[in-house]
């Protein structure tokens, strides 16, 4: 069937817009995967995975030498998940496209920053200090915790002694939220077609 001139400068004129429709689904579904692959990093993460775990948990992040679990030192609330709102926050992650037109495509994604996922995460005892922090930076008393059930336990195991009970112990600090941030925010920059 041979085109009419109309139906021609119709075409013409609905072709960038396909183009741009397809640039803006292709980066759409770039984003959806480099999320999804967040998200289960993070829910992969020793840190992450021993926390979820409970008081039951194994010291899998190494960062108590075994002595007990990150759940019953830092003294989350029975049954409460302290992971919940780092996920929420990383949920958030979104694009918007700013600029689309035939030369380039423009979009910004949203990441949460550390200092949000800091105020996000409280310790239990210190409202003003996040543990998520405290995983990178140290958190102190190792050497004063007690793994023991008791009534006036938070988590249901462990307390803190007014006496030392164990000497040369300390808190091995690890990567956890800053690096994971850098990583994916180079990553989401480096989305190409």
């Amino acid at each position: 069937m041979a085109l009419t001139k109309s139906t021609t400068q119709s075409l013409k004129n609905q072709l960038p817009k396909l183009v741009q429709s397809q640039a803006r689904n292709i980066v759409r579904r770039a984003f959806e995967k480099l999320k999804t692959k967040m998200i289960a990093e993070f829910q992969g993460h020793p840190v992450t995975r021993e926390i979820r775990g409970g008081i039951n948990s194994q010291n899998i992040s190494n960062t108590l030498g075994g002595i007990t679990n990150l759940y019953s030192f830092i003294g989350f609330d029975s049954n409460s998940d302290p992971i919940e709102p780092i996920e929420d926050l990383l949920l958030r992650t979104d694009v918007r496209f700013v600029k689309i037109n035939k030369q380039m495509i423009e979009f910004e994604v949203t990441l949460p920053e550390a200092k949000e996922i800091f105020a996000a995460t409280p310790l239990p005892w210190a409202p003003g200090r996040s543990w998520a922090k405290g995983i990178e930076s140290g958190l102190s008393g190792l050497g004063y915790y007690l793994k023991k059930s008791s009534s006036s336990s938070r988590s249901g195991l462990g307390i803190q002694t007014s006496q030392k009970v164990r000497k040369g112990v300390k808190f091995n600090n690890t990567k956890y939220i800053s690096s994971f941030l850098k990583k994916y925010q180079k990553e989401f920059e480096n989305i190409t077609l």
